[in-house]
C-alpha cells in the first residue's frame, strides 16, 4: 500500500505557529520599547525609596551609576554575542534577567535590593539592546535603522511618565509598576518562541564575550563622522534626564510626579517625531539639521530655566527634534554598512558611547548638586558644556558636508574604503522586510 502524505494538521509545531517578519518586527519594536520603559521606570520612584527608607540624594547617583556601569559592561562583553548564537536565544537570556530584576525591584525593603535589581537590569538592558537592534536591521534595513532610533527614546521617556502616573494616583506604586512590566515582558518572551531566527549562528561566541571595542572597516569611518553629534545628543538627554525632574518641579512649583517625567517625555516623543519625519533625508543632513536643533534646544532650556515653565517645554521640544535627528542620523551612517553578522557589535558600540554620553555628565551634574545645593547653576554648568560640544560637532558635520559636496570628494575614486564611506551616507532602499 502507497504510503501517504501526512495530515497538514500533523505538521511540527515550529512550522505551523511562526510570526510573520511584519510581526516580528512589530515584537521587536514593543521590547526596544518596553526595555528602555522598564529602565527609566524606577525614576520617580527614587523620591518614594527615600522617603520610606531615610538615604541621602547621593545615594540616587550611587544607584544610577551602578545601572550605567552594568549596561556598559553588557554592551563591551555579551553585545555581539547574538552574532554568534543567534538573536533568539540571547533575547530569551535578556528577557529572562529582566524578570529577575523586576521581581527584585517589587519586593526591594532596602538600597542594597534595589541596586542589586538596577545591576541586574543594566545587564539585561544592554544585552538586549545590540541584538533587538541587529534583528531590526535583519528584517529591514531602513525600517529598522529608523525604529532603533524611535523606540528607545520613546520608550525611555513613556517609562518615566507612566511610572510617575502610577506614584501619583495608583496604590502601592513600588510594587505595582513593576509586576505590570513583568507581564509585559513574559508575553514578549512568548512572541520571541514564535518568531523566526533572522541570522545563521557561526563560531566564536566565547571568543566574542572578551571585552571589546572594535568595529569592521566599513563602519569606522562613519562612526568617526557621527560620533561627535552622538555625544552632543545623548549628553544633551542626560541633562534632561538627571536634572529635567528637579527643574520641572522648581519652575512649575509643583510635586505632581507626572510633571517631573513631563521634560523626559516631551523631549522623547518630539525626538520621535523627527526621526519618522527625516527618515528618508541623508543621514549628513539629518545630523547637521540634529545637531543645530540641539544648540538651540539647550540655550532655550537654559533660558527659559527660571522663568518659565510654558517655555521650558518648548525649549523640551526643540531639543527633542535636535536629539532625533542627530542620533538617527548617526545611527543610519553607521549602523546600515554592518554586515548581518556585524550588525549586532555595531549595535553596541553605538549604545557605548551613547551611554557614556548619557551616564558620565548625569552623575557629575548630581553629585554637584548635592555638594552646592542649587540645581540652577548646576543646570546652567552642565547646558553650557552641552552647547559647546554642540557647537563643536555642527562645525565638523558642516565642514565634512561641504568637504563632500566638492566634485573631489564626490568623484569616483580607487579608494574602495572611501567608497563605502560615501555610500554608506545615503539611505538604502530596501524591501519592506528582507532578511538583508
Amino acid at each position: 500500500m502507497a504510503a501517504t502524505a501526512p495530515p497538514a494538521s500533523a505538521a511540527p509545531a515550529s512550522t505551523r505557529f511562526r510570526l510573520s517578519d511584519g510581526a516580528a518586527f512589530v515584537l521587536l519594536c514593543s521590547m526596544a520599547l518596553a526595555f528602555l520603559a522598564a529602565a527609566s521606570a524606577p525614576t520617580p520612584l527614587y523620591s518614594v525609596y527615600q522617603e520610606e527608607w531615610g538615604f541621602s540624594a547621593i545615594t540616587t547617583t550611587i544607584v544610577f551609576s551602578v545601572y550605567a556601569a552594568s549596561v556598559l559592561g553588557a554592551l563591551l562583553t555579551v553585545g555581539s554575542l547574538s552574532d554568534h548564537i543567534g538573536r533568539r536565544p540571547l533575547l530569551f537570556g535578556a528577557l529572562a534577567a529582566q524578570l529577575v530584576a523586576l521581581v527584585l525591584f517589587a519586593v526591594a525593603e532596602n538600597v542594597e535590593t534595589l541596586m542589586a535589581a538596577r545591576f541586574i537590569q543594566g545587564i539585561s538592558t544592554g544585552a538586549a539592546i545590540g541584538a533587538i537592534g541587529a534583528g531590526l536591521l535583519d528584517l529591514s534595513k531602513l525600517r529598522g535603522a529608523t525604529a532603533s532610533a524611535v523606540a528607545p527614546m520613546v520608550g525611555t521617556g513613556a517609562g518615566a511618565v507612566v511610572s510617575g502616573m502610577f506614584v501619583q494616583w495608583l496604590p502601592a506604586p513600588e510594587h505595582l509598576i513593576y509586576l505590570v512590566l513583568l507581564g509585559v515582558f513574559v508575553l514578549q518572551a512568548v512572541g520571541v518562541a514564535l518568531m523566526r531566527e533572522t541570522v545563521t549562528p557561526k563560531p566564536g561566541a566565547l571568543a566574542s564575550l572578551k571585552p571589546q571595542f572594535a568595529l569592521p572597516p566599513a563602519a569606522r569611518r562613519p562612526l568617526i563622522a557621527a560620533a561627535p553629534a552622538m555625544v552632543a545628543c545623548w549628553s544633551m538627554a542626560g541633562l534632561y534626564g538627571s536634572l529635567g525632574p528637579a527643574l520641572v518641579h522648581r519652575i512649575t512649583g509643583s510635586v505632581n510626579h507626572v510633571y517631573g517625567g513631563g521634560a523626559l517625555f516631551v523631549l522623547a516623543c518630539s525626538g520621535a517625531v523627527a526621526v519618522l519625519a527625516l527618515a528618508n533625508t541623508h543621514p549628513q543632513t539629518s545630523m547637521v539639521i540634529g545637531t543645530a536643533a540641539l544648540f538651540a534646544g539647550v540655550g532655550l532650556t537654559m533660558l527659559a530655566g527660571d522663568v518659565s515653565s510654558t517655555g521650558f517645554f518648548f525649549a523640551a521640544i526643540v531639543a527633542g527634534v535636535g536629539f532625533g535627528a542627530a542620533f538617527q542620523g548617526a545611527l543610519r551612517s553607521v549602523a546600515m554598512v554592518a554586515e548581518p553578522h556585524e550588525r549586532a557589535g555595531v549595535i553596541s558600540v553605538l549604545f557605548v558611547i551613547s551611554y557614556v554620553a548619557f551616564g558620565a555628565p548625569a552623575i557629575v551634574a548630581g553629585v554637584l548638586v548635592v555638594e552646592t545645593g542649587d540645581i540652577m547653576a548646576t543646570s546652567y554648568y552642565y547646558g553650557s558644556a552641552v552647547m559647546v560640544l554642540t557647537a563643536f560637532a555642527l562645525i565638523a558635520l558642516v565642514r565634512q558636508t561641504r568637504a563632500a559636496a566638492t566634485p573631489a570628494a564626490s568623484a569616483p575614486t580607487e579608494d574602495c574604503a572611501g567608497a563605502r564611506v560615501v555610500g554608506a551616507l545615503r539611505p538604502v532602499p530596501s524591501p519592506e522586510f528582507d532578511a538583508a
